[in-house]
This record gives C-alpha cells, sequence and structure tokens, in this order.
C-alpha cells in the first residue's frame, strides 16, 4: 500500500536535499510486496541514491527501491524502471488475504486500488460466472474465485498470465479460474472468443492441475518452463495461449450470459464497455473503471442509460493526473427500452 506515516518522505529528506529543491520530492511512493516504487524526477537525479536509501530505511523489509521512469507503455501497459537498491523484482505481494507473486518489472499491478477490489469482492455470491479482462497477476480475479465464483480471466500479457497461474496455485483456487491470454479486442475481432466460450466445457477436464483450466496450448506458441519469465523464481510454469479457431462461432456464455464483468479499462479504451456488455446477463452487473476528468461524468451516465445500463453506484477510485480521476461505474444491464409504436 501507499506509505502512510507521520513523518513524510518529503520531511524525511530535508537538510539532505537542497531546500529549492524540497518540493520535488515526491509525497507518495507504493510498496509492491517488499519492493518500494517511487518516481523521482530528473531534476533530484543527484539524489536518487540518498532518496533510495531513506525509503529502504523507513520499512524494515524492503529489499529493492525502483525508480519508475516512464508511463505504462506498449500492450503489455508494463513501465520501465530503475533499479536504484536491491538485486531482485520479483516479490510476494499480500492484499486483502490473498499472496501475488510478481515481478514488479515485468507486469502492472496498482496497490493503490486495494480497497477498491476488497469492495467489489463483498458484492460477489458463490456460484457466479464472471469474465474479467486485462485480468494483470489477478487482483480482481482471485478474491472473485475466493468468493466462490467460475471467474474467466483474460490478460495479454504472458508474464503476468504466468504469474497468474502461479498466483491460483498458491492460494489454492484451482478449478475456480479459466486463464486466457490474449488481446481481450483481438478476441473479439476475430471471434475468438465465441469459440472460447463455446467449448470450454469441454476444455475444463484439461486441467493442467498447477493453476486453473486453462486452454490446451497450441504447439508453435508454447512457452516451456516460464521462459518468458527468465528467472528462477517462476521455473516450472507456463502461459496460456487462445486455441486455435473452431468450427462454431455461436457465442454460448454460461446460462444466459455471465452475472458480472470486472473491466479494469486501461487508458483510452472506453470502447470495451459495448463488447463487454454483449456477454453479460439481462440484470447481471458490470465494474467498469474509466479515466475522465469530473466535468465528463454527467455525459458518461447519460451515454450508459442509452446503452440499457443503470448506473447503481459511480465514484473516484484515485487521481492520475492533473483534472483527471480514474472513476469506477458499478451499472447494471437492464437492455434498451424500446419505444412503443402507435399504430
Amino acid at each position: 500500500m501507499s506509505f502512510r506515516k507521520n513523518v513524510s518522505l518529503r520531511d524525511a529528506m530535508r537538510g539532505i536535499v537542497e531546500e529549492p529543491l524540497l518540493p520535488m520530492v515526491p509525497k507518495r511512493f507504493d510498496y509492491i510486496g517488499n519492493v518500494a516504487v517511487i518516481s523521482i524526477p530528473p531534476e533530484l537525479g543527484a539524489y536518487k541514491e540518498a532518496i533510495a536509501s531513506k525509503l529502504f530505511s523507513m520499512r524494515g523489509n524492503t529489499r529493492a527501491v525502483l525508480n519508475k521512469v516512464s508511463k505504462l507503455e506498449g500492450e503489455h501497459r508494463v513501465a520501465d524502471f530503475e533499479l536504484l537498491l536491491g538485486d531482485t523484482t520479483e516479490t510476494i505481494h499480500r492484499e486483502n488475504g490473498y499472496a501475488y507473486k510478481l515481478d514488479v518489472k515485468k507486469v502492472f499491478f496498482n496497490p493503490r486500488l486495494y480497497s477498491e477490489r476488497r469492495r467489489v469482492a463483498s458484492k460477489i455470491k458463490s456460484g457466479e460466472n464472471i469474465i474479467i479482462p486485462f485480468a494483470g497477476v489477478g487482483p480482481f480475479v482471485l478474491p472473485a474465485a475466493g468468493k466462490g465464483a467460475r471467474v474467466y480471466a483474460i490478460e495479454i500479457n504472458p508474464d503476468a498470465c504466468t504469474c497468474l497461474r502461479e498466483n491460483i496455485r498458491i492460494n489454492r483456487l484451482e478449478g475456480q479460474v479459466t486463464v486466457i491470454q490474449d488481446d481481450f479486442e483481438n478476441l473479439f475481432r476475430t471471434g475468438e472468443i465465441f469459440q472460447i466460450l463455446d467449448s470450454k466445457t469441454h476444455k475444463e477436464s484439461q486441467n493442467d492441475g498447477r493453476g486453473g483450466n486453462c486452454e490446451k496450448v497450441r504447439d508453435s506458441e508454447k512457452i516451456e518452463n516460464g521462459d518468458k519469465v527468465g528467472n528462477k523464481a517462476f521455473s516450472g510454469l507456463s502461459a496460456c495461449p487462445v486455441p486455435g479457431k473452431g468450427k462454431n462461432k455461436e457465442l454460448q456464455v454460461p446460462g444466459s450470459g455471465f452475472d458480472r464483468a470486472i473491466v479494469p479499462t486501461p487508458y483510452g479504451m472506453d470502447h470495451f464497455l459495448v463488447e463487454i456488455t454483449k456477454l453479460v446477463r439481462k440484470e447481471g452487473h458490470i465494474h467498469f473503471y474509466t479515466f475522465k476528468a469530473e466535468s465528463q461524468i454527467p455525459g458518461l451516465i447519460d451515454e450508459y442509460k442509452k446503452m440499457g445500463l443503470e448506473v447503481v453506484l459511480y465514484r473516484r477510485a484515485g487521481n492520475v493526473a492533473p483534472g483527471i480521476s480514474r472513476w469506477v461505474f458499478d451499472l447494471k444491464k437492464i437492455g434498451v427500452k424500446k419505444e412503443s409504436v402507435e399504430t
């Protein structure tokens, strides 16, 4: 979680950093497991080692300090980091009763959403069928599965997919989660998601016993022994590419649709809401995350209503840039009302 103590990092650096530069010392930083992550402005380049040493001393079990030097980039949503202290970026992060094994440099993980993830999990009932695109290493997946839901997790990053399967195993949630490695948008563009969902009941018997009911890997796309991750801590794992195209393109989701979708949408990808709504049953629930200015929210609410979605709740879930916040919308699919036609 974010570091919150009576003495801030900025106060701790007083007398070390020159007074004119002191306001540039970041107010916030994060701990992911025992790895401290901070974004140090270029103007403080001469003080990077001193800042890292101070972070190291502020929490006893810290093993590494990373400086985030870029925003999330690429389809895998991974930033660039500079290792300032320590010799590993692998860690185990514990949150809301679950353990997440990950490599901070290779996957995306936001520890600041821990209370939001707990809130969503509190709404889940045992027996629900849930789809989660952009699943990452599983911060929304594991709590849902832990409540007794059947979860379909979609993730494009092979390193995150590998970690997710391992996290399913170490949290003893095998059999509750199907992991699909692919681009969520690509699944719709090619019709692949329809084939996956149509054949899922036949694939579930192929559970390999190491972390969820993963679809069978094509020979040309096998990832042997976790080589994509590239370190011993994650050896013996394999990611899960999507199977080849089948003949049946009919969309068959559980019952009349998924009971719930949890969509931690990447920045600028709101169009996925249209696609995910197609997979959710009437009266089903969608937890949708978007990045917007507060002035845009009334327009979004009207837009969602026109899509046949009832806005049950919306709230700010963290600021990400000046004037821009992450917002979560709890939506209920009620369908688009047809206007009566006079005869």
